[in-house]
């Protein structure tokens, strides 16, 4: 059960940081109720108040303006679309640290805009592309031919989710907005990272209320409905394996606890025949099953944060990424997992221990001492 608990929370949390980390916790951008969840934006004067209402509040962690520029990639291999996402000087890229798998993040001149390019595993290996090579991005125009830059790729990184790895890479903003036509100061709108991820729905209420007409903020999980919507579905897949587990164990502990009784059916017609008191002999019973299950609740937390560790360690359980975003299983064990594990079986195993005490209750001295 509670590796049930750890591997499941895991899972949910760490694919949901991967899709925080690229796209931040909320996104703040001029008001437009039918924009696309990815897809390029109309452009937007950065605002001050906009910028002091996010700075002011005391669960906002970081902000950084972007913007997005379909384009494709062209190699001596061939060619790859993909949706270019600018981020100004200062971005912090330490929330996608861990996605680096070669080079490093790109760098920005004193002056005119960033030559360099940020790009996924899976376009490199498409485009035969490694560190330091050139390659050329031509960029869509709504009207007109396509612009072309060359760019040097300067580092390769892997976010394990399919739809991102073969879509996004990153740019510097400047270039987008110079291929747009855009000014100095138009951006498509404001990533907000948060301190805890828990309190995005929170601090979203609070920022929309606070920002100016024009403008609307909105979480992650509403702008990517289908992937934080499966997250939760493995909340059902926590109930259920519980559920199972508990049925299986209560039919073991029952079974165990009645043999228990069965075997020592003589001893319960002695004790009664010489003047113990039913309930005497029930608390006997009662002791020996909470020793049994307690033995047990240890064993069982030993083993399970035992193979939590090893697993945090080592990563010895793999998993396809592919198929599962993660490359091996990732635990997330907290401290209210332990207690409601443990005070749950400790409290229905308490009631399945008042079972072989009601029979107890019933036997007879005379046809316990016979019975064989």
């Amino acid at each position: 059960m509670l590796l049930t608990f750890a591997f499941t929370k895991g899972f949910q949390y760490t694919v949901g940081q991967k899709v925080f980390s690229l796209w931040g916790h909320i996104r703040v951008q001029y008001a437009a109720p039918n924009r696309a969840a990815i897809s390029e934006e109309l452009p937007v004067a950065e605002n001050d108040t906009v910028w002091r209402v996010l700075r002011a509040d005391k669960d906002v962690k970081s902000i950084g303006a972007y913007a997005i520029k379909n384009a494709v990639l062209r190699s001596s291999e061939g060619i790859q679309g993909i949706l270019l996402k600018g981020v100004q000087k200062g971005y912090d890229f330490s929330n996608m640290d861990g996605f680096l798998k070669s080079g490093r993040w790109i760098h920005w001149p004193d002056s005119s805009y960033s030559s360099e390019i940020n790009i996924s595993s899976y376009m490199a290996d498409q485009l035969r592309l490694k560190v330091g090579d050139k390659v050329l991005v031509y960029f869509i125009q709504p009207q007109g031919s396509p612009r072309v830059r060359q760019l040097t790729v300067a580092g390769i990184f892997k976010i394990g989710i399919e739809d991102f790895d073969k879509l996004v890479a990153i740019g510097d903003l400047k270039l987008i907005q110079r291929l747009n036509n855009w000014a100095p100061d138009e951006i498509s709108g404001y990533e907000v990272f948060i301190k805890d991820y828990r309190m995005a729905d929170t601090v979203n209420s609070r920022l929309y209320d606070e920002l100016p007409v024009a403008w609307s903020s909105r979480t992650l999980t509403d702008i990517t409905p289908n992937i934080f919507d499966w997250l939760n579905l493995q909340d059902v897949t926590i109930l259920i394996v519980l559920i199972i587990m508990t049925v299986i164990a209560t039919l073991n502990l029952v079974t165990c606890l009645i043999i228990l009784v069965l075997e020592r059916t003589r001893m319960i017609g002695i004790l009664k025949a010489i003047g113990a008191p039913t309930a005497s002999v029930q608390r006997i019973f009662l002791y020996q099953g909470a020793i049994i299950t307690l033995f047990g609740m240890v064993i069982g937390n030993v083993f399970a944060l035992a193979l939590y560790w090893l697993q945090d360690k080592y990563g010895f359980i793999t998993l396809p990424e592919d198929a599962y975003f993660i490359s091996k299983a990732i635990g997330r064990l907290e401290w209210w997992h332990l207690v409601v594990v443990n005070g749950g079986t400790f409290v229905i195993s308490f009631l399945i221990l008042m079972i072989p005490t009601l029979v107890v209750r019933k036997m007879q001295p005379a046809r316990a001492i016979q019975f064989r």
